[in-house]
This record gives C-alpha cells, sequence and structure tokens, in this order.
C-alpha cells in the first residue's frame, strides 16, 4: 500500500475529521472511503483492523483510530 486509508461512514466527525487529514496529510497521500455509501469495503476495512470509524490505516498497515463516530457494527447496521 503506497497511500494511507481514511474510512468514515459520512456522519459530521467523519467528516470533519476528512478535511483534517487531508489539510495534514495531502490529497494525493491518501485514499478516502465513506464505507457508509462503499458498503463493498467494510469487509476491507476490517480486515485492516478498522473497528470505529473514522479511521486511517497507514502505508505501513498501522490502524490509527481518530475520535470516535461509529463502530463497525453501527455502521454495518
Amino acid at each position: 500500500m503506497s497511500k494511507s486509508i481514511f474510512y468514515h461512514a459520512g456522519c459530521p466527525v467523519c467528516v470533519s475529521a476528512e478535511h483534517d487529514i487531508i489539510a495534514l496529510v495531502g490529497a494525493d497521500n491518501v485514499e478516502v472511503v465513506n464505507i457508509g455509501e462503499e458498503r463493498s469495503r467494510i469487509s476491507e476495512a476490517e480486515q485492516a483492523g478498522v473497528q470505529s470509524v473514522p479511521a486511517l490505516v497507514t502505508p505501513n498497515g498501522n490502524t490509527l483510530h481518530i475520535n470516535f463516530g461509529a463502530s463497525m457494527a453501527d455502521v454495518k447496521g
């Protein structure tokens, strides 16, 4: 993985964190995935260690949970 991946669910907490992450690392260095809209990527996020969103998965595989918007159980509904 060459970019970080920022997973979120579209809630206000997540969108605010998305803007901050992009400002910090640059849009070219992060892929933003709204798993509320791209539900097919939920399992990918879980396999990367995402337990709640918003979360950032770094290029070396570290999963950083940022604030607390929703648990993955909530996202899956």
